[in-house]
């Protein structure tokens, strides 16, 4: 039997070659999100594909891609996890609030603490960020302010000072009333919402938003600080030929009242939308209105809902803002039955109709989804089941913490990071403090 010793020794050099593994890994992904490898118009992120690919759990996903392009700016500390003295789970934290100005000092405190440590320093120093933050909210509460004057030509002129919560809803307001606001060559001078003289030259974006802030009062005037209007007045309504949509010939595709539209986006919006037939003659006259209907209805939603658990697209695991997909469209006879539909997400269910992305129903009734190349999205990288090369060959390293148990002084931890990250020069980043913070 192998003595304690060399047991133990074993398992600190080969936590080393782990940790220079980790390092590797996530140089690799950080180039492959910088390249974006992984938009192919199937996959949303980089740690959508890791998600999908490698197996991995999407919150823990998301912190290797985040620590992946940490890294490339913090040198030292990817030196020294890639020497293997650094493990990821004191990456992770020392990424999360590290500068060039702290890195360091954080690096000291990795290498004399242990990893429970450092998330502890971390988390302290984010609540003294935090309350940084807090401060400044406070101040810009103290600032806010609105006042105007008029100009000689009698224009008002307003200067508005205001938090940033309350700017970015200003800023949303605006954004929605320019899109509710009509252009003004399109409506008649002194109609509400547009400008008393019809310009010659285009209306420029400030001057299209100065209306839209008019539009917002107006609306406030109206109706109050809440407007109970039906659902109905925020769909989206299109007019669409029967021949267009079954077979994407040209012919009428537009949004009411606005510009056109491409056909495979009718499409997709019709797989999952309220329909209304109209009849018309050949002068375009209505001749007959059908009832609105849903072509899904709520308990053919829920069997959906039971069965997919979700979009059905590969590698995806979104569960939220889910539309149900004809595989076969029902404008070219698709039946609106559970084998016929699938579960997709807005930007998936966006991939199969602009993307060009095919859907297969195999005998088994699995699915495949094959891009306009012929390539099936599910099928696996080229080299990716190859076997892995020797752990040996990686670089030599010790992962041992040299704590010896003693107490850390968190206080003054978070006191140097302060001062460093303020730029302080009295206090250097060097092992000299260890002995200080472990007392």
């Amino acid at each position: 039997m192998r003595p304690i010793e060399e047991l133990a020794a074993e398992i600190c050099t080969l936590a080393g070659h782990i940790n220079a593994a980790n390092h590797r890994w996530l140089l690799l992904i950080a180039e492959f999100d910088q390249r974006n490898g992984w938009s192919d118009c199937a996959t949303q992120s980089c740690a959508h594909w890791l998600n999908w690919k490698c197996g991995m759990a999407m919150g823990a996903a998301r912190e290797k891609v985040r620590v992946a392009r940490a890294l490339e700016n913090l040198p030292k500390v990817s030196a020294a996890m890639e020497s293997g003295k650094l493990s990821y789970s004191k990456a992770r934290e020392i990424t999360r609030v590290a500068t060039a100005e702290t890195e360091d000092y954080l690096l000291m405190i990795a290498e004399h603490g242990t990893a429970q440590h450092v998330e502890k320093l971390v988390r302290a120093y984010r609540r003294c960020q935090e309350a940084e933050e807090l401060s400044r909210e406070e101040r810009q509460q103290q600032g806010r302010s609105v006042s105007y004057r008029y100009d000689d030509d009698g224009s008002l002129i307003l200067h508005c000072r205001l938090p940033a919560e309350a700017g970015a809803r200003v800023l949303k307001a605006l954004e929605i009333a320019l899109d509710e606001l009509p252009r003004s060559a399109d409506v008649p001078a002194g109609t509400s919402g547009a400008p008393a003289v019809i310009p010659k030259e285009p209306v420029s974006f400030a001057a299209r938003r100065a209306d839209a802030l008019g539009l917002v009062a107006e609306s406030f005037l109206a109706h109050g600080a809440i407007d109970a209007a039906g659902g109905d007045r925020h769909q989206i309504v299109v007019h669409v030929a029967a021949e267009t949509l079954r077979d994407r010939a040209a012919g009428r595709c537009e949004f009411e009242h606005g510009p056109s539209m491409p056909a495979e986006t009718a499409r997709r919006l019709s797989c999952d939308a309220s329909v209304i037939a109209l009849i018309e003659n050949d002068a375009g006259e209505p001749l007959n209105v059908g009832r609105k209907t849903r072509t899904i209805s709520a308990p053919l939603r829920r069997v959906l809902n039971a069965r997919d658990k979700g979009c059905r697209f590969p590698g995806c695991a979104n569960t939220r803002y889910i539309d149900a997909h004809h595989v076969e469209h029902w404008a070219c006879g698709g039946e609106t039955k559970p084998s016929n539909l699938v579960s997709l997400c807005r930007f998936h269910h966006h991939a199969v109709h602009e993307g060009g992305i095919r859907i297969q129903v195999l005998d088994d009734g699995a699915l495949r989804f094959i891009k306009p190349n012929g390539k099936a999205i599910d099928s696996e990288l080229p080299g990716c089941t190859q076997p892995l090369g020797d752990w040996r060959c990686l670089p030599v390293g010790t992962e041992v913490s040299r704590w010896k148990g003693e107490r850390m002084d968190y206080d003054l931890g978070v006191e140097v990071l302060m001062q460093q990250a303020n730029g302080a020069k009295d206090v250097p980043a060097g092992t000299s403090m260890a002995g200080e913070l472990m007392a």
